[in-house]
């Protein structure tokens, strides 16, 4: 029986990718500290958390079936501290979150929600959305967001993953307030380490001697890097296939070549979006600063950063799409130029396989060999024979 389980449920763009990562890879050393994060690949708890909540995803949902209750036996059975994080959790309903308590068995549940403002966080969700398909303009995504009646779907999968007190409400209610632990994300400008160590305060991996190299990130893309992207779904949503997307679209453009535009204007909200976040922002700091849980950070992380300048991703111009554009045309066109190099070593395999064949063929054991299955199959005595004789041969293989 775990004697601690820290349980992670978000919330979405807070540097928790690079946090499963690094526990990922580190799994054979955090076992040697009494520290288990079970995962036998990158996205185990992913496929635990679709399978705890039923969520369809693009046919992953198939994979999961039988997870969550494979990783929670995992956790009943280990003796030490356990480790669950996938940032989907969030979304969980009450019936959901009290069956995931009640798998944990009687192991002591600290659950853990690292959070951002809202100032950032709105147009990283709406970014998220571009790259998993979406060709909705920021502005009609606001809208959703703000009035949420709108459009069911994505306004509520936001709040249901973002909205902070009703996250705590739905996972922390049954915990007392010292085993809820929030971990706050660094404003702009702050060293590059500090989400780290908060995290590794939390999650008790401090001194420990862990390979922080990033291996997989989710990076953010630009202004005008994000409205090509979302130009890009306009034109092949229809025409090309999801599994075909997420290498070509997502990672190869988005995340491999897009995210590079580092001095392009960065997502933001217009004025009067901005104000408003930051009041509901600072209604939920008055609600938590009152509950007394645990924070890595300061809760006045979640009110964000001052107004900027403001950069509208629906009226980016032709010239503003133009460099990232030359981007994506040079990226698919080196990737082109791989697939034909593999396409051409596959048809030089092919025809030096079928050379062989021909060579073997024309010896003259071959060529017995033929002759005498081709005078057996005119008959059914014949056809007989060579049925028992491959049986036997079938045998002897086996």
């Amino acid at each position: 029986m775990s004697k601690r389980v820290l349980l992670h449920v978000g919330c979405p763009k807070t540097g928790t990718s690079y946090l499963q990562d690094v526990l990922f890879r580190n799994q054979s050393l955090l076992r040697e500290h009494d520290i288990l994060y079970a995962a036998d690949r990158f996205d185990a708890h992913f496929l635990a958390a679709l399978d705890l909540m039923t969520l369809p995803w693009g046919g992953l949902e198939t994979e999961a079936v039988g997870e969550w209750d494979r990783l929670a036996d995992q956790v009943r059975g280990w003796h030490g501290t356990a480790i669950i994080s996938h940032e989907i959790f969030a979304r969980a309903t009450p019936a959901q979150v009290a069956r995931a308590l009640a798998s944990l068995g009687d192991a002591e549940v600290h659950l853990v929600l690292s959070v951002r403002d809202l100032v950032r966080q709105i147009p990283a969700e709406w970014q998220e959305n571009v790259k998993h398909r979406s060709h909705i303009t920021y502005a009609r995504f606001l809208q959703t967001i703000r009035d949420p009646a709108r459009d069911s779907k994505i306004g509520s999968w936001f709040w249901a993953v973002q909205e902070v007190p009703d996250i705590l409400d739905r996972w922390g209610t049954s915990l007392p307030a010292d085993r809820v632990h929030l971990v706050t994300v660094p404003p702009p400008g702050s060293d590059r380490g500090e989400l780290w160590r908060r995290f590794s305060r939390t999650f008790g991996l401090d001194d420990l001697p862990l390979d922080l190299t990033a291996e997989r990130e989710n990076p953010s893309l630009g202004v005008p890097e994000t409205s090509l992207l979302r130009t890009i779904n306009q034109r092949v949503t229809s025409i090309l296939a999801p599994p075909d997307y997420r290498p070509l679209v997502r990672e190869l453009l988005a995340h491999q070549t897009l995210s590079r535009g580092v001095a392009s204007a960065r997502l933001g909200l217009a004025p009067e979006d901005h104000a408003w976040a930051q009041e509901m922002s600072r209604s939920w700091v008055e609600v938590l600063a009152e509950r007394g849980y645990d924070v890595a950070g300061s809760l006045d992380d979640l009110i964000g950063t001052d107004l900027g300048t403001f950069a509208d991703p629906d009226t980016a111009t032709a010239d503003e799409l133009l460099p990232p554009a030359l981007d994506a045309i040079s990226a698919l066109l080196v990737e082109a130029a791989r697939l034909r190099a593999v396409e051409e070593r596959l048809h030089e395999e092919l025809r030096e396989a079928h050379e062989e064949r021909d060579r073997a063929r024309l010896t003259t054991s071959y060529r017995i060999r033929r002759k005498v299955v081709a005078s057996l199959e005119d008959s059914a005595a014949g056809r007989g024979t060579l049925d028992a004789y491959r049986r036997v041969r079938r045998r002897g293989a086996g």
